[in-house]
């Protein structure tokens, strides 16, 4: 199966440890970290702990490496929507960094059989072991996201393969989702209709 790579990475720009680095990739902090779904993650629940702040980026105590075989898929949902504008992945040492990354926007509860699917967007990535090289994203895109899937594929070589950290960069706003009540009266009961003296109003609440 073949697939066109949209590539676009600023190589040639140095992040450093500044309070507005911090604060554009604070995204993290907008994850429903309590519903991120990690597939193939050797240790359950690791997946979660490399979305971290910024400045934990380099911290290597907590990550996750991938299980049977190199790939890794993450569902990660969102307190509200989201404006994506750049990812930063921090993988392993050369064999076992992640060599393409799948974007795929508001599909929550993907597994591998769905990677099928056409992605949103597909990057080729470099080996980045010190966070400095950022993926952007399409913004029109991924504009309104509420749910953002990352499959990783394969990896430079390795059986398995190691993330670190894994930084989004954007915009957040909250989301507005009211259920919608309807609500059914019966101005003229016909007493033939019913078997009981008291008549009740129909609620269904629309999810």
């Amino acid at each position: 199966m073949s697939h066109s790579h949209g590539h676009s990475c600023d190589g040639d720009h140095d992040h450093d440890d500044t309070p507005e680095m911090g604060i554009q990739y604070s995204l993290y902090s907008k994850i429903d970290l309590d519903n991120v779904e990690c597939l193939n993650e050797c240790d359950e629940g690791s997946g979660k702990l490399i979305f971290k702040p910024w400045e934990e980026r380099l911290n290597q105590e907590k990550f996750v490496e991938s299980d049977v075989d190199e790939e890794l898929l993450f569902n990660i949902p969102f307190t509200g929507n989201i404006k994506l504008k750049g990812i930063i992945v921090v993988g392993g040492d050369s064999g076992s960094h992640p060599s393409k990354m799948r974007l795929y926007k508001n599909r929550p509860h993907m597994t591998f059989d769905n990677t099928g699917l056409k992605p949103e967007q597909e990057f080729e990535l470099q080996v980045d072991e010190n966070g400095v090289l950022e993926y952007a994203p399409a913004v029109v895109k991924f504009s309104s996201v509420y749910h953002l899937t990352l499959h990783f594929p394969s990896n430079f070589g390795s059986e398995t393969t190691k993330l670190f950290y894994i930084g989004l960069r954007g915009e957040f706003s909250q989301a507005h989702r009211h259920g919608v009540t309807i609500c059914s009266y019966e101005s003229r009961p016909n007493i033939a209709d019913h078997k009981v003296d008291s008549f009740n109003k129909v609620t269904e609440h629309i999810q």
